[in-house]
């Protein structure tokens, strides 16, 4: 669907500029100065904040990805965007991504697949244009969706308090805006957009939740969306509340020595949800909240009891739980050509070699060009400044913002561990082989690493 004709200026679209501007200035998102990537689609939501944007004078460049999901409507809609860009004289940049190529390859959904694709070509834009911000036009009734999807799914109380309105580089300037006013300032201002027929379509969570479980939810209340933008100013009050008692209680009951964590079993004992508080504790060091039920259940009769996460060693003492680096344990090891497997702490890793040009859907399993790749084979933990190229991409990416665009936990990230092969990462383990090193029409011998917990 194409937006209707131009109307002449009246209330509505003084009122969103100022609501535009006055987001902006109250969360600090930018400033006047700053040079803005803009992230357009050309749907609804990207064109509204484009011309916000350009209304308020701001120094622009527009990003556009076509995933070449949809045929001819994805190559319209990049056309649509570098039109209306070069109307209106700003800069605009696009790339083709073969997005179900990538998502086969890597083991992901298609949806995941495309926001890796688009943030890591978004960080090089950045990177090479030198614009200070990204600018995505997630609305109220996305963050609304982003809710309601994570409580289906039982995320923690963070999740709760929505899409952020900033995520160090990334700002989102248009979450005071609701669907219906986009629309209403799209119509007075006649503002053209397309409509992406995926969005239709109920096959993907995201749109039955927005088609089929908001409508119903209206029908109780019709102001839902102002209601909720409410509600998220109670939850974010909530958690900073819990945020400082959470620090209070810590400082009274844990403490640390020589780089061990030690919490107050008694203290533990007697509160009241126990287990979440622990995890709350310790979810930093890789502990989840289902290992934290088990340790509250073993806590009274199972000392020396020990539980490993992804970075640390917990184990139940007498009289307190004690948290400890197990670097020792997860010291570097060598895996030598000959070699069958390898253990390295909690963790094996085998090693085959065929001439069966099979991938594995496992994340868990990596499959490479044998003949790339050369031994001594290191692994070890990843460290700042490691780099690979990602299985699908052509430019070299930093491991940590690898880690970012994943959305790896940073407790999760600190147990993250690579295989290296003669000074490259060949394999970022449980998540990511280089594309150097993949499986080609002109492989002749294939070898293939499988990680699995080590009992002993």
């Amino acid at each position: 669907m194409l937006g209707t004709t131009k109307l002449v200026q009246g209330r509505v679209s003084w009122s969103m500029l100022e609501q535009f501007l006055n987001h902006i200035e109250r969360n600090r998102l930018c400033s006047p100065t700053d040079r803005i990537l803009l992230a357009v689609s050309g749907g609804l939501d990207s064109m509204v904040m484009l011309n916000l944007f350009k209304r308020a004078n701001y120094s622009i460049g527009v990003a556009h990805c076509n995933f070449q999901l949809r045929g001819n409507e994805a190559d319209e809609d990049e056309r649509f965007v570098r039109d209306a860009c070069s109307a209106a004289g700003i800069p605009f940049f696009s790339k083709r991504f073969t997005t179900r190529e990538y998502a086969q390859a890597n083991r992901l959904s298609i949806q995941t697949a495309a926001r890796e694709l688009r943030y890591a070509w978004f960080q090089e834009l950045m990177s090479n244009e030198q614009f200070n911000f990204l600018a995505t036009a997630h609305h109220v009734n996305d963050s609304l969706e982003t809710v309601l999807l994570k409580w289906i799914h039982g995320s923690s109380l963070e999740s709760f308090a929505g899409i952020p309105v900033s995520n160090k580089k990334i700002i989102r300037p248009m979450l005071f805006a609701t669907r219906a006013l986009l629309a209403d300032h799209a119509t007075e201002k006649g503002i053209m957009w397309r409509n992406d027929s995926s969005n239709d379509s109920d096959d993907y969570q995201r749109n039955f939740i927005r088609h089929q479980v908001i409508p119903r939810l209206k029908e109780i209340n019709p102001a839902l969306e102002s209601t909720f933008l409410h509600g998220l100013k109670k939850i974010t009050g909530e958690l900073e509340f819990l945020r400082t008692q959470l620090e209070q209680w810590k400082a009274e009951h844990v403490h640390q020595k020589a780089g061990q964590v030690f919490i107050d079993k008694a203290a533990l004992l007697n509160a009241t949800f126990s287990d979440s508080l622990l995890w709350r504790v310790v979810r930093e060091f890789g502990f989840n909240i289902d290992q934290c039920h088990d340790m509250m259940q073993a806590m009274q009769s199972q000392s020396g009891k020990k539980f490993i996460g992804t970075s640390h060693l917990l184990t139940l003492d007498r009289e307190h739980i004690i948290i400890s680096p197990y670097d020792d344990a997860y010291e570097a090891v060598t895996i030598r050509e000959k070699n069958e497997s390898v253990v390295r702490g909690a963790w094996e890793i085998s090693i085959e070699r065929t001439k069966s040009k099979e991938i594995s859907t496992s994340s868990i399993v990596a499959s490479l060009d044998a003949d790339k790749v050369k031994f001594p084979i290191t692994w070890r933990y990843w460290q700042p400044g490691d780099s690979f190229y990602p299985l699908g991409m052509e430019n070299r990416k930093k491991l940590s913002d690898f880690l970012i665009d994943r959305k790896i936990p940073l407790a999760d990230k600190n147990g993250i561990s690579v295989l290296e092969s003669d000074g490259e990462i060949i394999w970022v383990v449980g998540h990511r082989i280089d594309n150097r090193y993949k499986i080609t029409p002109e492989t002749k011998s294939v070898v293939t690493f499988s990680v699995l917990p080590y009992f002993g």
